[in-house]
């Protein structure tokens, strides 16, 4: 089961507890129903949920491709939107940066 969609917003940073932090693009609107409802599809077929209800995607921006997850952002018991991290490399590739426009297209897993 493989779907596809694309989607456009601005980068954002979050600062952990610890040195350092991470770069997210959030998908949400209709990408995010439709995110929730692969995952609800999926969880039917196999019976369980990945790790913090995370879904496999292979995402590109630009002409860089990588393999990683999406976040569910959940505040008390409902579902906001889900969250794609733009690890470095990605970033550098694509001279991306924190406030800036990105679209990205999405194969979900």
């Amino acid at each position: 089961m493989s779907e596809t969609l694309t989607h456009s917003g601005a980068i954002w940073f979050w600062q952990g507890h610890s040195v350092g932090g991470w770069h997210f693009l959030t998908l949400d609107g209709d990408a995010a129903e439709e995110i929730a409802a692969h995952e609800a599809m999926r969880r039917l077929e196999l019976g369980s949920k990945r790790g913090f209800g995370s879904i496999k995607v292979r995402a590109q921006v630009g002409e860089t491709r990588w393999d990683t997850s999406l976040f569910p952002w959940v505040e008390p018991g409902e579902l906001k939107c889900w969250l794609l991290p733009l690890k470095k490399t990605v970033r550098s590739a694509e001279g991306l940066a924190e406030g800036g426009a990105v679209t990205v297209r999405l194969e979900l897993m």
